[in-house]
């Protein structure tokens, strides 16, 4: 993806105390934004500091565009779990490129993270596009 194309606004994230502990997982559940429902348990994802490009928050069937042009954002706050089966609900779009975006498995909203097909061992999701309880 060329983040260059992409005006790099700073946005402000959740406060990091209460979400991240002192071995750096995550404190609370990792919830999606729009129906609620759990994508991951405490404990179970590392906070990590990786510049990612997710294109606007939308339904599955309205995330690829047909003119190539893509809105969105790059964030650079995450929750990197290492294994997709850690992730109590999840689900993924089909290929673009070498990326499959992750969406939330029960409303298909989304992104909400990134993974690269070259990287058996890394799934990024926003801090932005989540809820934490």
């Amino acid at each position: 993806m060329d983040n260059d194309q992409q005006s790099c606004e700073s946005k402000e994230s959740p406060d990091r105390s209460s979400l991240v502990s002192d071995d750096g997982k995550n404190i609370k559940s990792v919830l999606c934004q729009r129906c609620g429902s759990k994508v991951l348990c405490p404990g179970m994802a590392v906070f990590a500091e990786k510049e990612l490009f997710l294109p606007s928050v939308r339904t599955k069937r309205n995330l690829s565009t047909s003119d190539g042009s893509v809105d969105g954002d790059t964030l650079t706050a995450h929750w990197l779990v290492d294994d997709m089966f850690t992730f109590e609900n999840i689900g993924f779009t089909n290929n673009v490129g070498r990326i499959k975006y992750l969406i939330c498995a029960d409303c298909e909203i989304g992104p909400i993270g990134w993974h690269c097909l070259d990287d058996k061992t890394s799934y990024y999701v926003a801090l932005e596009r989540v809820n934490h309880a």
